[in-house]
């Protein structure tokens, strides 16, 4: 099942979706400039593979919920969240606040 929802975070608008699959959730939180997502991201291919594309996205681990991704420290960021002042063990939602 796909559950794709708006959420504000002080007030400024991201997209939370969330797909079900056996045994493990997907989930990510977006806006038009970056995202967070659950362990599923690959931090290193988007760094290596992928820095071209300067991607702004962070990953945090043993999530089950689009909350506990908002409240999670995050344990890996690419090399363009950095340069926007993201941080590894910055929680989520402050994370997506340094997207804006």
């Amino acid at each position: 099942m796909l559950e794709m929802n708006p959420i504000l975070i002080e007030g400024h608008p991201f997209t939370a979706v969330t797909l079900r699959l056996p045994k493990t959730n997907f989930m990510a939180v977006f806006n038009e400039n970056g995202y967070i997502m659950c362990g599923a991201l690959d931090v290193a291919l988007l760094n290596e593979k992928l820095a071209d594309r300067k991607i702004i996205a962070g990953r945090a681990v043993g999530v089950r919920t689009i909350e506990q991704l908002l409240d999670a420290p995050l344990e890996s960021i690419t090399l363009e969240a950095r340069e926007k002042g993201i941080e590894v063990g910055m929680q989520g939602r402050k994370a997506l606040l340094k997207m804006l």
